[in-house]
């Protein structure tokens, strides 16, 4: 399955769905025409209704909608591109003379309560065209993004108050002269396929989102012991330095018994840790006594290179 874009993957799962209902099969149609239908007026009373595709799958779903609703065979025109990386398009043209404002009579109503979408699976339905006509999903593996393309802002409004019914919470861009609705939480990008019926993509999906936050917390894991195990190596280098400066320059004659004990075995073992240090003393010394030693040994060689102006 994933040799394909994930979005070519998602789509081609949607195109395999039955559609029993007709009320769901109008409401799908419907947004696929207003999404990416191109309607060609030839008069008031007459047109021609396009929808161009490059997914095979989507091509042959809508001419099986526009047949079981209408009863029109429209022709199915296949077109590749020239160009360096050839695409082929599949055109979907329903002329005049085949019925197309039959066609547009069942799908042009408003995509609300009152009309076209009579209920929860409508909806759904709608959300589905919406996205097989000009939607896309970027790599999970990359980042979470799903998008739906509309020609105008009224239209993505519409969209978007429909996708608000699921709670999905979609925003609008502006691009290139057309009107954006997108998801960016991959949370709502899971719910989206989950109503649109792409159970599939949606399982694949969240095995990614899985090891993608075990990645993460591993990461922040090793992170956190890297910036620790670094920071006990300073904190060691700076006692023995400290130690080494006492025993030179003052003497360990001259420290308190309990301070010389720690200073010679901190010497003697600069690897071990402070609970490692302690159990060496006798009487053994817990990790917070260990520390309380030895940051006085620091304070003493601190203090010493103050008085002669060492710096």
């Amino acid at each position: 399955m994933y040799d394909l874009s994930f979005s070519s993957a998602v789509k081609n799962e949607l195109c395999r769905m039955d559609v029993e209902d007709s009320c769901c099969s109008i409401s799908e149609l419907a947004a696929v025409i207003r999404t990416s239908g191109v309607i060609k007026f030839i008069s008031p009373d007459e047109m021609n209704i396009k929808i161009v595709t490059e997914n095979a799958a989507f091509a042959r779903r809508v001419f099986s909608l526009i047949k079981k609703l209408c009863n029109i065979s429209p022709e199915v025109i296949i077109r590749k591109s020239k160009k360096l990386k050839k695409h082929t398009s599949y055109i979907v043209v329903v002329t005049a003379a085949m019925g197309a404002k039959k066609l547009l009579d069942i799908v042009n109503r408003p995509a609300d309560e009152s009309g076209i979408i009579k209920g929860v699976c409508c909806k759904k339905a709608y959300l589905r065209g919406a996205f097989l006509a000009g939607g896309s999903i970027s790599d999970p593996e990359k980042t979470y993004h799903l998008e739906i393309t509309n020609h105008s802002l009224d239209l993505a409004v519409e969209l978007n108050k429909l996708m608000n019914t699921f709670d999905l919470n979609p925003k609008i861009v502006k691009r290139k002269g057309s009107y954006v609705s997108y998801l960016k939480e991959g949370e709502n990008i899971v719910d989206f396929l989950n109503i649109i019926g792409a159970h599939s993509a949606l399982l694949e999906l969240e095995n990614i989102r899985i090891l993608k936050e075990m990645r993460n917390s591993v990461n922040r894991i090793v992170n956190c012991e890297t910036a620790n195990l670094e920071k006990t190596v300073n904190a060691s280098l700076r006692q023995v330095e400290n130690i080494k400066y006492i025993r030179d320059n003052i003497g360990f004659e001259n420290l308190p018994e309990n301070l010389r004990e720690i200073a010679e075995i901190r010497l003697k073992y600069n690897d071990a840790n402070l609970k490692e240090l302690g159990e060496m003393l006798n009487p053994p010394l817990g990790k917070s006594g260990v520390n309380h030693r030895l940051r006085k040994l620091d304070r003493i060689a601190e203090n010493h290179r103050k008085l002669k102006g060492e710096p």
